[in-house]
């Protein structure tokens, strides 16, 4: 049997750099802009045969929408993101019960990234600029195969750049002329329509914004809805301060929503109060992005009867391991047709 392998992967220049070997074998972290395309795994619970994919994918053969698949990202104690972990260091449950894990993969695999940024009056000056120079760290750390568009929004929600590069999306960002109200809820309604239409597998969402809603037809209620149903992983940056007398009207409430819009996906919420905070938060989310496990199952409970199913993934640290923290989507409605988990 392989050996067990467990690596903290470098984040850029501000977070430390550090690798744990458990047994003989080690690997190299993948390098920016290049796919690992690592072996994760070449065991099949229970038994049955496994279909090796391309880039190290291993699963059991079964109809698509059966399969409830999620994104899965594994730090220490430390915050730092842990990879290498194996099949069978995870286990699942919905609704309490467990389930079989009949997909595993570790792959540095590009994703459809929808960029919903905050053009409203109160984003002018400084704060738009550090937020733009954010977004250039941000897409130079990502994998060079992502698809970026970009949605700006402020009393209303505009789809500024379709699916592109990097590059191309960055130099959109240099045209937009801040000013009015803020629709976040319309915004990012928009956005997760549009990142389900990418062609890679994965979709993620970065949500820059330093007010709280005030504009949107969308209530945060419908927007929560729509967000259990699509399982699009949303990561949220809110600016609360930027520098002195930057102001900003994102007041505990409107911190309170964006943590729970991220937590409900997957993902994760952050609030800089200075620009090398908020340099260093979107190269964490970047970094982050090119870390994480994609792990799927098929309920034992096959009924689709349009009910909330809460899902629950759980870690079995390896030896000399303690306190590993797992994030991913609370759960999905057991609709009907493919993708509708």
């Amino acid at each position: 049997m392989r050996a067990n392998r467990i690596f903290v992967p470098l984040l850029a220049l501000f977070f430390c750099a550090a690798e744990v070997r458990i047994g003989q074998a080690a690997r190299q972290d993948p390098q920016p802009g290049k796919s690992a395309g690592q072996k994760s795994n070449n065991q099949s619970p229970g038994g049955g045969s496994p279909e090796q994919k391309p880039g190290g994918q291993y699963h059991l053969p079964m109809p698509e929408s059966e399969l409830v698949s999620l994104t899965v990202t594994v730090t220490d104690a430390l915050d730092r993101l842990v990879t290498g972990l194996e099949i069978r260091n995870f286990e699942i449950y919905e609704d309490k019960v467990k389930q079989e894990i009949t997909h595993f993969s570790f792959d540095d695999a590009p994703v459809n990234l929808g960029i919903v940024f905050d053009v409203s009056g109160s984003m002018k000056g400084m704060k738009l600029d550090r937020a733009r120079d954010a977004l250039k760290a941000f897409i130079q750390t990502s994998h060079s195969d992502d698809d970026f568009f970009l949605i700006g929004f402020n009393q209303r929600a505009n789809l500024l750049a379709e699916f592109t590069s990097g590059e191309a999306l960055a130099n959109k960002l240099t045209l937009v002329d801040p000013g009015g109200q803020t629709a976040l809820y319309d915004a990012t309604y928009l956005g997760v329509e549009k990142v389900k239409q990418g062609r890679h597998s994965r979709n993620a969402i970065l949500l820059i914004s330093d007010g709280q809603d005030n504009s949107s037809r969308y209530t945060y209620g419908e927007l929560r809805k729509r967000l259990r149903e699509a399982g699009v992983q949303i990561y949220c940056i809110g600016i609360v301060e930027m520098g002195s007398g930057a102001g900003g009207s994102l007041d505990m409430q409107g911190q309170a929503i964006l943590e729970e819009i991220a937590q409900s996906t997957g993902g994760k919420a952050f609030f800089p109060k200075s620009a090398a905070e908020l340099e260093e938060i979107t190269t964490r989310i970047a970094l982050e992005l090119r870390h994480q496990y994609s792990i799927g199952y098929s309920p034992t409970n096959a009924n689709r009867d349009g009910q909330w199913h809460k899902i629950k993934v759980s870690v079995k640290a390896p030896k000399g391991w303690s306190n590993l923290r797992v994030q991913h989507k609370e759960g999905y409605y057991a609709l009907g047709g493919k993708g509708a988990r």
